[in-house]
């Protein structure tokens, strides 16, 4: 079954808008005894029905009998909420690692009709051509796909290297393009901070077409620092981790996301700038920012965070509003989405409790696209060309030898710099710890939770590998992890405690065009291929989630007790988060944006 890709603007659906509203057309459909979750003045309407015509509300009232006609679609909801679809204020599709389509055939059924997409990695690995088919299979979709194009790749000038870059001249072209809906968000910082003309240039371009400039200031700092970056134009942040930093933002006229993804649990933190302090609940959103294949499988998508926000105190209406009108007015769409009133989309779900909501029927643009958790309609694909699909090039093969990392002559011991992880955070800990010595190299040390770290280049077939330390993993025995996801940049990331299987996961990820990857003593026991530019896969999400299932298990195997491994993993090379990360140029002082030696001297 073909998807309805697209429904008439307001100007030519007026007529009948108001036709049916008045009683002289018949709708297309009618939900009739639904409670009315009215997100604009905040209440719930019992006993309340809703009639569509091409695609959008035409009626919302107490009764719509004189909507009715010989071809008009009845539902009965039976008492049921009638929520406006969800809205994603910040996200990133590759995150799932699924592809557009494949993506929204996992969200669809939770009731995510919207979403605000920042696909700079893809950008990292394409530039903007790989945005380009993004946009391209993002816009086939039956619900909105709304890109924003990416600002910052690299994300941190001279501190690594991209297999593609977006300049300005990009972002003036895409903000021409229909479905993008502002600039993606602002991770350099400190180049916004400091007056950087590239920066400010991007930032010019998307406001003079009149959109939104994504933000993204990851520093506990609120001083000067903070204040000059909310002076440079980004509209929102989902950075914050405490409570002072949704206050803050909110204070400066900017948009608070409160983002709970796979491994980012920052609404509980902050929610309370609401619950406890009063603030004026329209300027915060909620989001994702990144979610993986198991959770949209088993979890949910923006209805899950939903139900995270009223587990901590929000009013289900509020947090709706959070989910909906809020992100609309926040990209001057909410003439066109974002609730449940006349003109509108018609985008709605149906539940049966607004606490625990559960998603019964979800409908877009007018059309049932799932009933209880079921798709009824099949997502239109696009076909994904070869540059796409080739997109790891090593230039060799890699050998155990790659990994060693050397002492200075003499050594027994040494005091080096060591990334630490923390669980269910974005930040990383600069460490210092004594390592051993052994044979001249530095060792990892299990009974320390010391493991091999090594960004390998994959874009332009160097052959370079970069190693470092990171602790936090606990891993056990001879093992390695390998990403060919490795944020921002993308080239391949590699932990492990045996160099031989470093070098084997890395060169196997090369054999099937990208993915992850787990071996232990010699043998691969894990496998998600992501051929897409490294990134994605073209297969559905339930297949998908059951391979990166597979991968964290075996991530446990290998003594990793974290939630959410896998996402710590993929943040190592990430240079715009402190405090320590590791790039294809080095060690980098994410807290300083300074390239830095991995033994302490002296």
């Amino acid at each position: 079954m073909s998807a309805n890709t697209s429904i008439p603007s307001w100007q030519n659906s007026a007529a009948s808008l108001v036709a049916v509203a008045a009683g002289r057309e018949p709708a297309d459909l009618v939900v009739r005894n639904c409670r009315w979750v009215n997100v604009h003045s905040r209440e719930i309407l019992e006993d309340h029905d809703i009639a569509v015509v091409q695609g959008r509300f035409a009626y919302c009232g107490p009764d719509a009998s004189h909507c009715v006609g010989d071809g008009t679609e009845i539902l009965d909801a039976e008492g049921q909420y009638a929520v406006p679809g969800l809205c994603d204020g910040h996200m990133h599709i590759e995150s799932g690692l699924l592809t557009p389509a494949r993506f929204a055939e996992a969200v669809i059924p939770h009731g995510t009709t919207t979403m605000f997409a920042d696909p700079h990695e893809i950008a990292n690995v394409l530039g903007i051509d790989g945005v380009r088919l993004m946009h391209d299979e993002a816009m086939l979709q039956p619900v909105n796909m709304l890109l924003q194009m990416p600002s910052c790749a690299p994300s941190a000038p001279g501190l690594e290297t991209p297999g593609a870059e977006i300049s300005p001249a990009d972002v003036r072209e895409a903000m021409g393009w229909p479905g993008i809906a502002g600039l993606g968000e602002m991770m350099n910082f400190p180049g916004v901070i400091g007056g950087d003309p590239k920066m400010l240039a991007e930032i010019a371009a998307t406001m003079e077409s009149g959109k939104v400039v994504g933000g993204h200031y990851a520093s506990p700092d609120l001083g000067p620092a903070f204040h000059a970056y909310a002076a440079g134009g980004p509209a929102d942040d989902h950075e914050g981790t405490r409570e002072i930093d949704a206050i803050s933002r909110a204070r400066q006229g900017m948009k608070a996301m409160l983002r709970l993804g796979s491994a980012w649990y920052d609404v509980e933190k902050q929610i309370t700038a609401i619950t406890e302090k009063g603030l004026d609940s329209r300027n915060f959103i909620l989001c994702t920012d990144d979610c993986h294949p198991g959770t949209l499988v088993h979890e949910g998508h923006m209805n899950r965070v939903v139900r995270h926000a009223v587990d901590c105190g929000c009013d289900p209406v509020i947090a709706l509003q959070m989910a909906s009108l809020n992100t609309a007015t926040h990209f001057g769409l909410e003439r066109e989405i974002g609730s449940i009133a006349p003109g509108r989309s018609a985008d709605m779900l149906l539940t049966s409790c607004l606490k625990s909501l559960p998603v019964h029927r979800v409908v877009a643009r007018g059309r049932t696209l799932a009933v209880n958790g079921e798709l009824t309609m099949e997502m239109p694909k696009l076909t994904w060309p070869g540059r796409a699909l080739d997109t790891v090039r090593l230039g060799r093969k890699l050998e155990a030898e790659d990994f060693l990392i050397p002492a200075p002559e003499g050594a027994s011991r040494v005091r080096a710099k060591v990334i630490g992880v923390i669980e269910n955070q974005a930040p990383t800990r600069a460490l210092v710890m004594d390592v051993a010595v052994a044979d001249g190299v530095l060792s990892p040390d299990e009974s320390r939770d010391i493991c091999q770290l090594a960004l390998v280049e994959r874009h332009r077939a160097t052959g370079g590998v970069v190693n470092a330390l990171v602790s936090g993993f606990r891993y056990r025995g001879r093992m390695a992890v390998a990403s060919t996801i490795a944020h921002d940049s993308h080239h391949m990331i590699v932990v492990g405690t045996g160099r031989r299987e470093m070098a084997l996961a890395a060169n196997r990820l090369a054999e099937v065009s990208g993915g992850i990857t787990v071996w232990l003593d010699g043998r691969e026991i894990a496998l998600v291929q992501l051929p897409v530019a490294g990134l994605m896969s073209e297969d559905p999400a339930s297949a998908v989630a059951a391979a990166a299932n597979g991968v964290s298990e075996a991530m446990r195997k290998c003594g990793c007790p974290l939630n959410n491994a896998l996402m710590q993993h993929t943040l190592l090379a990430l240079p715009v988060i402190p405090e320590l990360r590791i790039s294809d140029l080095g060690l980098v002082d994410a807290t300083r944006f300074k390239l830095t030696d991995l033994l302490e001297r002296g």
